[in-house]
C-alpha cells in the first residue's frame, strides 16, 4: 500500500500541485479554495480550473465542473474516458454525478469532505446501484496541504474584523 501511495504521489504529484495552485488563486479571489486539473490518458494537462461560484454568481461553477467542461471542449468529446480528474477536495454530490456523465476514468482528490462530499462521504454516488459509470477513486493525495488551505480560508472568513 505504501509503495502504491508513493507511486501515485509521483505520477499525480505535479498535477496535484497545479490544482493546489489553482485553489490558492481561488482563495485570493474570495472563493472556497478548490482547484482541479484534468489529465489526458497520456498524462498531458487538458484543463485547469478553480472554484468560481462567487465571481460567476453560479452555484454550479465548481472547479471540477469547469475543468471537465474545458477538457471536453479541448477534446471535442463529451466523454472523458480514460482521463484523470485531480482535485484538491473530495467532489460534492453534484460534481460526482457530473463525473459519472463525463465518464472520467480516475478521480484523485486531496482533502476528504465529511460534510459535503459525495464520493467517500454522503451519498457515495459511485457506489449506488443505479450509477452508470464507476471511476477508479484515490483519496488523500496531498491531503494535509489541501486541508490546510481550506482550514485557513474558513478561519480567516470567520475571524472578526478588527476595528
Amino acid at each position: 500500500m505504501i509503495q502504491d501511495q508513493t507511486r501515485i504521489q509521483t505520477d499525480i504529484g505535479p498535477a496535484m500541485q497545479t490544482a493546489l495552485q489553482a485553489a490558492r488563486e481561488a482563495s485570493s479571489c474570495g472563493e472556497v479554495p478548490v482547484g482541479a486539473v484534468v489529465l489526458a490518458p497520456d498524462g498531458r494537462v487538458l484543463a485547469v480550473a478553480r472554484n468560481h461560484v462567487e465571481g460567476a454568481h453560479d452555484a454550479s461553477a465548481h472547479a471540477e465542473l469547469l475543468a471537465m467542461r474545458e477538457a471536453a471542449a479541448c477534446l471535442q468529446n463529451p466523454r472523458l474516458t480514460d482521463c484523470t480528474l485531480v482535485v484538491t477536495l473530495e467532489p460534492c454530490p453534484m460534481c460526482a454525478a457530473a463525473i459519472v456523465h463525463f465518464r472520467i476514468g480516475r478521480v484523485v482528490f486531496g482533502a476528504y469532505d465529511p460534510k459535503g462530499g459525495g464520493v467517500e462521504h454522503g451519498p457515495r454516488i459511485f457506489e449506488r446501484p443505479s450509477c452508470l459509470h464507476r471511476p477508479e477513486v484515490i483519496g488523500g493525495v496531498c491531503e494535509r496541504e489541501a486541508s490546510g488551505l481550506l482550514k485557513d480560508f474558513f478561519r480567516k472568513l470567520r475571524k472578526p474584523i478588527a476595528e
